[in-house]
Order: C-alpha cells, then structure tokens, then sequence
C-alpha cells in the first residue's frame, strides 16, 4: 500500500509528461505538485516539504544536474530521481556523482518509475525522513566525526571552531555510511553493501556504489585518495576503520 501521506515533486518541461505523472502518481495514493523548473522548484522546496524529487535532466535553463548539483551544495537532502533521455552511461554516473539517489531513462514504464519512487519512500520511512531531539545513545564515533543514527546527522567536531558542524548528506550517501559504520573492519562486498544500506529489491549497482563512496571520501577523510576509514579490499570491496589506524591498502584509484 502507498502512503497518502507521501508527498512527490515532479519538475519536467514537457506539460504532457508532467500531466500524465500527476494523474498516474495521484492514482496510486501520493500528493502530487509538478513544476517546469528550477524557479517554482525552488519555491515549492522553500515551502513544502516533499519525500522524492523527480527531477529531468534535460531541461532548458538550468537543467536537471546543475540543479542537483546545487540542492546538495545548499544541503538539501531530498532523495532524488532523475529522469534522463541520454543513452549515455557516463551522464547517468555525473548524475549519482552530483547527489542523485537514483535514475531512470526516458522512455520509461509508469509502473518502473512507480516501483523506484515506492523503495524511495521506503527508505525514508525506514531509516526516518524528520530530525529529532538528541538521543544519549545511537551514535558512531570515528575521528573528528560523530554519526547521529536516530536523527540521520553526521557531525564534524572542529576543535578550532565553536562546537560541532552539521556535514550535509544525502539519503543514499547517509544509509551507506551507516551501513559501513556499523561493520566496523569488516570487508564487505558491494552487493552486501546495497543489502544493508538499501534493501534487498534496490536497483543500485557496483557502479553506484562506487560512486557514493567517492562522494563520502570527500566529505570524511583529511586525503580522499589515502582514506583512513572507507578503505578499498582488492578483490572484495570496501571496510570501514573507526581509529583510522589499520593497515591500507595504498593510494586508491
């Protein structure tokens, strides 16, 4: 069952597709807004608040990447799903790389983009879309960070600052972290990695978790290209090392 409470953005230039996106996506239980661009996209996210951006990648303006690019930079933390006409791979990878959480190419399958907003909306209610008071437990600790699990928070603790420094990230990128954090030197292949931090019918591939750990190297670690903690194991995949003090594996590539 959809939750009703669920609440969808969609932005595409093309009137019929958002037409048919409202009525599809209103059938099946959500609240629907649509919009043709960054200007009443940017609105409505002041304004409202929404569970999954679908957002086109090629619209005139400023087109779909730019616009995650910069929602991320400003610390939106919207999953979002991009919709692209490219038969590219490469502009599907910028797109994970600018902070997407998902994809899928036009033409699609109503039912397909359906069935990846429901696991979207599921992530969220899972993992818990609403910031809450501070908890005395339910965190990581590992360097000069500290990973807050019940309010989806990673602080960064600046000893030449005043007090602690929200670190924007994403959903995806947020699940990942948890799911490495919570194996600490434990190697861990990246299909058990996409188990653990998205579920087992998520559509995510080595490809994208490669990706998310870059983005995260460059959030966490003092030289992303010898990381301390998200480690690469030949062969394997990746582990992660609170104390940053176990041996690794060299330069990564």
């Amino acid at each position: 069952m959809t939750d009703p409470l669920a609440k969808i953005l969609v932005a595409d230039d093309e009137p019929d597709l958002r037409a048919l996106l409202q009525r599809y996506l209103s059938d099946q239980g959500y609240t629907v807004r649509t919009v043709d661009g960054a200007g009443p996209l940017d609105v409505l996210l002041q304004r409202e608040r929404f569970d999954v951006l679908v957002l086109d990648v090629m619209m005139p303006g400023e087109d779909g990447l730019a616009i995650c690019r910069r929602l991320r930079a400003q610390g939106e933390t919207i999953p979002i799903l991009m919709l692209t006409a490219r038969g590219d791979p490469v502009d599907r990878i910028v797109g994970l790389e600018m902070g997407a959480d998902d994809y899928l190419p036009k033409p699609f399958n109503p039912r397909e983009l359906l069935a990846r907003i429901q696991a979207m909306v599921r992530r969220q209610r899972v993992l818990g879309a609403h910031t809450g008071p501070r908890q005395a437990g339910g965190r990581i600790v590992f360097g000069a960070f500290t990973l807050w699990l019940d309010e989806r928070r990673l602080e960064r603790n600046d000893n030449h600052s005043q007090g602690a420094q929200d670190v924007p990230l994403t959903t995806g990128e947020f699940a990942l972290l948890q799911a490495l954090a919570q194996q600490p030197h434990r190697p861990l292949g990246r299909d058990r990695l996409i188990a653990l931090a998205y579920g087992p019918d998520h559509t995510a591939t080595d490809r994208s978790i490669d990706v998310q750990v870059m983005r995260l190297r460059k959030l966490i670690e003092a030289d992303p290209a010898q990381p301390r903690h998200i480690r690469t194991v030949w062969g394997v995949g990746y582990v992660f090392v609170p104390d940053g003090t176990a041996p690794g594996g060299g330069r990564e590539p």
